[in-house]
């Protein structure tokens, strides 16, 4: 038996979302993580993290049939990490709800 679901997520005001993220990577100095002793293979990460509200529409779709349509509005978790001399990065986002 195979069965498949599609979901498809649509963001309201995506430009507004990928600038805030964008700040977050910017807006933190070294504050000296790198002089932090870890075991070797491990890395030194500072990490970065906001919460921001988020909403939109979530498409479901089963076996190519019904499409389910539903808006949502939630709060997001969005974590940055950087390493040692270079620049943050985006590594994780979750809702909230």
């Amino acid at each position: 038996m195979n069965r498949n679901l599609y979901i498809s997520a649509f963001l309201d005001k995506p430009g507004l979302l990928e600038n805030m993220v964008e700040k977050l990577a910017q807006k933190h100095n070294d504050a000296g993580y790198c002089k932090s002793k870890v075991p070797k293979p491990w890395k030194a990460l500072e990490t970065s993290s906001t919460e921001t509200f988020v909403s939109g529409t979530v498409e479901f779709q089963y076996n190519q049939k019904e499409l389910i349509r539903m808006p949502f509005a939630s709060s997001f978790l969005f974590t940055c990490i950087k390493e040692c001399n270079e620049e943050y990065k985006l590594s994780w986002s979750a809702s909230l709800s």
